[in-house]
Parts: structure tokens; sequence; C-alpha cells
């Protein structure tokens, strides 16, 4: 078939590669989002996707919206059989739904109907799911509701971040939407209705969403932590300025903190929350880089009874 990729992050460069490689289709052009300002001089860069397409010699299209007569009319020009996405950025109209022949399929990171939404990776390691997975799906205008094409699972492990599991789910999914390419192709997949039952949410996560509440419970304040990682970043407060919590881990064996109240020792540095204590272990302090709590522990010299998420 002849493709329209559409993506735009880190994220979807795996699946791109992998249509690439495939030698079955032609990848005739790619849509992604406009360049954007980046690193401390703020200046354009192409995204992730686009800088791979250029480098495979393949025409690349941004509109500032996908409703864009301009960018429509070359899609239509270009008559793609079908376009698949990964993380595109952007809602796509009806009249840019209606253009190729097997219409849009989006590849994402969850087993859906669960987590529909900006964020099903970081939503799913936030609420505690041992089992998780991408899926294939026809789009269509409501949000990730379309008929299932092809899923794969992925287990969730105990100390994986979002970042580590969007990782494997990139590389993973790649060669789901490979596969569900040339099952269109040749008409033996079919795609099948969402199940009615089971939806669930993933909505982009805030700044707000990522701060750790310290009377939460330990796992609580784990989960916050990893499923925020790398971005938007859990965080917390210290002598009125905002510490990044780049990992912590779970003590069990360790009672009797007030929530947020620190302990150091020589070589480590815990916290107390609503139920048992976690041990910080890497840290961001405002303007800095990441360091060991340790290193930032002896540098700020923690007095007896201190507490993080206060902010005065």
């Amino acid at each position: 078939m002849k493709l329209v990729f559409a993506g735009t992050p880190e994220v979807a460069v795996p699946a791109l590669d992998a249509l690439i490689a495939s030698g079955r289709h032609e990848v005739a052009a790619v849509v992604t989002r406009p360049d954007a300002p980046a690193g401390r001089g703020r200046r354009l860069v192409a995204s992730p996707v686009a800088q791979r397409a250029e480098e495979a010699g393949i025409e690349v299209l941004k509109p500032a919206k996908p409703r864009d007569e301009d960018f429509l009319a070359r899609l239509r020009e270009i008559a793609p059989d079908c376009c698949p996405v990964v993380a595109y950025g952007a809602l796509l109209p009806r009249t840019a739904l209606d253009v190729p022949a097997h219409g849009w399929v989006n590849l994402h990171f969850s087993l859906l109907p669960a987590w529909r939404g900006a964020a099903p990776v970081q939503h799913a390691v936030l609420a505690g799911d041992e089992l998780t997975g991408a899926a294939t799906f026809l789009i269509e205008e409501g949000l990730d509701s379309g008929p299932v094409y092809g899923v794969i699972t992925e287990r969730v492990r105990p100390t994986d971040t979002s970042g580590d599991l969007l990782t494997r789910l990139a590389f993973a999914g790649a060669g789901l939407l490979s596969a569900t390419m040339d099952g269109i192709e040749d008409g033996t997949l079919k795609a099948v209705p969402q199940p009615v039952d089971g939806v669930s949410l993933a909505p982009k996560i805030s700044v707000e969403d990522a701060r750790v509440d310290w009377h939460a419970p330990a796992l609580r304040v784990d989960r916050v932590v990893r499923g925020c990682t790398p971005a938007p970043g859990a965080w917390t407060e210290f002598r009125g300025e905002r510490l990044k919590l780049v990992s912590v881990r779970l003590d069990p064996e360790r009672a009797g903190l007030a929530p947020g109240e620190l302990v150091v020792g020589k070589k480590d540095v815990y916290a107390g929350t609503g139920s048992h204590a976690v041990e910080l272990l890497w840290v961001q302090p405002q303007g800095k880089k990441p360091m060991s709590a340790a290193d930032w522990a002896r540098g700020v010299r923690i007095a007896p009874g201190e507490r993080l998420g206060v902010s005065r």
C-alpha cells in the first residue's frame, strides 16, 4: 500500500522505521507537527519524526492544523491507501479522515477500551496496572473509540517508570502496526468494535497532578514518582522551593515517620508517608541537575523534624 505516516515525538520513530524497513509498503510522506522551540536558545527544531523522514528522503508535511486546505489538497494528490498514526498530537477532521481508502489507523499504547486519551502509559503506572499493552484501531471522530485491528500485551514491572514502559511499547507496537498494515492490504484483518464495558480515560497529566501528597500511602507516592517520570516529573516542596523526585524506593520496614518527615543516614535519606517510609534515591533541586538524595541532603544540611511538602 501507499502510506502517509503521521507522528511527532521520539516514541513514534520505531514505528516509522518498521514501516520503512518492511519493504512491503511505500511510505510516500510523513505528517508531523510544525517545528517547535527547544533548548536554552529556544530555536525552532524539527520533530524527531520529521528528522527521521528527512534522513530517509521522505516528503514531510507540517500543517499548522490538519484541516488546512493546502495540506488536504496535497494529501489528496498523494492519494494514500492508508495513514498509520503514532502520537501525532492533533485532532484529525473528517475531511482528512475520508481521504485514504482504508482510513487512518492509530497505534495506541493501552489495551483499549482502557485508558483512552493522551497519557495511557502514565495512567497505567499511576493506577498500578500489572498488565498493559498496545492496540491498533481505525480512527473515528470519537476519542480513541474506533474498532480494533490487533493488540499486544506487556507486563508492567514493579520498578517501571512511564518512560521505561513507553519505550518497550514503542518497539513492540512498531511490529504490531506493520503487521496491521499487512493484514489490511491482504484482507485478512478486520477491525472489531471495542467492548462497551471497561472504558477508562487517560487525560494529559498536569504539573499539579505530579505533586506528591505525603499523607498518601507509600505505594501511591511510589506510583506518582514512577508514573510522572520523565514527564511532567513528580515534585514536592522543600524550604519553599520545588524539589523534583526522580526515583524513590519502598521500604516497608521503615515506619514511625510523620508524612514528609525526613531522616538522613550516612548513605540514605528517608521520607515519611501516610503508611511506611520511602527511600529517596535521586532528586533534582530547582535550577540544578539531578543528584543522589544523599548528596542533596549533605548539601542542604537537613535539621531534625524538617519535612517535605511544606511550602514555608
